[in-house]
């Protein structure tokens, strides 16, 4: 069934007579359109894009079966209505978590349909990955697995983070990578236990441990994953914590298969944790669906009620962060199998020292 189809059968299913669609990863899935700011109102028969002019070009070659709104010239809430008017739309289904409330005021004020809040159906769908998405999703883990080959010789005493995080996005393009970057981290020493760092003027100090952890987009679907590396020859804690995060990642990734509950995968990070010493420096969130955008369903943590389903792409990234003296991070990017999971990423978990 096309991504189309099926939010066609949810909006019968529930009874709406239409479908506004806002996120911008939402937007691609159902219409293949790749602009920016934009929209897409989709009806049992008609589809539309509401975007403007920067836009309608690619929009009429990206999307030809859709119908093309210039929004900007009468602005939204009129090209919404004329819309409903023409099609005789009752009610529109909206991704509420998306809406700002001064958006759904104006909306509400100039569209006469009812706005019935529907979040995370599309969200729903992109759980499960078909052949052509995994394909790029594939591709885009090899392009930053081949960047990270070809920036270990680069990290060396007195180099800084900026410019080998910049080193590092400039590999993921030459590899091949779409040339739209997303925030990777590179951060080196004590920055390294910041789990979101942002990489900065320090130089890379002998003895340092470097966490970078960095995907690329290929055709729009990203890859993430995180290595640890030791600048110099590591020390006897930095060998004892590393340990413990490489078992912590390989036991959750041997309990990966179809039906699993997501919270059992965080669970399993834990137990290598007690008893250690260090059970109150992990973080209580480690992994996350991934495809259009960096952080989708399932998320591996305590929170999550759904099970792991064949056809999940899947970063499982558990890390042990201590204040003050550095964090040891490692993730790999996973597709859950029928029989257990596909690793997509070929860069190995073993301590490396430069």
């Amino acid at each position: 069934m096309q991504n189309i189809d099926k939010l066609r059968a949810y909006m019968t299913e529930h009874h709406l007579d239409s479908y506004l669609i806002q996120k911008e990863p939402n937007v691609r899935y159902i219409s293949t359109f790749r602009g920016a700011d934009s929209a897409l109102l989709i009806l049992p028969e008609t589809q539309y894009i509401l975007t403007d002019a920067r836009y309608t070009e690619q929009a009429a070659i990206e999307a030809p079966d859709f119908t093309i709104v210039n929004w900007r010239i009468i602005g939204h809430e009129v090209g919404l209505q004329n819309i409903v008017t023409a099609e005789g739309i009752q009610t529109i289904g909206f991704e509420a978590d998306d809406l700002v409330f001064a958006e759904y005021q104006l909306l509400n004020e100039h569209v006469t349909a009812e706005f019935v809040p529907a979040s995370g159906v599309i969200e729903g769908f992109r759980q499960i990955k078909n052949e052509t998405e995994l394909s790029d999703l594939r591709n885009a883990c090899e392009i930053a697995c081949r960047a990270f080959r070809r920036l270990l010789p680069e990290i060396r005493v007195g180099v800084t983070e900026k410019d080998l995080a910049a080193q590092l996005s400039s590999y993921m393009v030459a590899e091949g990578a779409d040339t739209q970057p997303y925030g990777n981290i590179l951060i080196s020493g004590a920055n390294s236990s910041l789990l979101h760092g942002i990489p900065s003027s320090k130089a890379i100090e002998y003895g340092d441990l470097v966490l970078m952890d960095f995907g690329c987009q290929f055709n729009g679907y990203l890859s993430d994953m995180t290595r640890t590396v030791v600048v110099g020859k590591a020390t006897a804690k930095q060998k004892e914590v590393y340990k413990l995060e490489q078992q912590m990642l390989e036991v959750c990734l041997d309990r990966m298969k179809p039906g699993v509950p997501a919270a059992d995968i965080y669970r399993a990070a834990r137990e290598v944790l007690a008893g250690t010493g260090y059970e109150d420096y992990d973080y209580n969130n480690i992994g996350h669906g991934i495809g259009m955008f960096v952080h989708e369903f399932p998320q591996l943590t305590l929170a999550c009620d759904d099970d792991l389903a064949a056809g999940n792409v899947i970063t499982v990234e558990p890390g042990i962060y201590l204040p003050g003296w550095g964090g040891i991070r490692i993730e790999d990017q996973v597709l859950v199998t029928e029989n257990g999971i596909e690793n997509m990423i070929s860069v190995p978990h073993d301590l490396i020292e430069l």
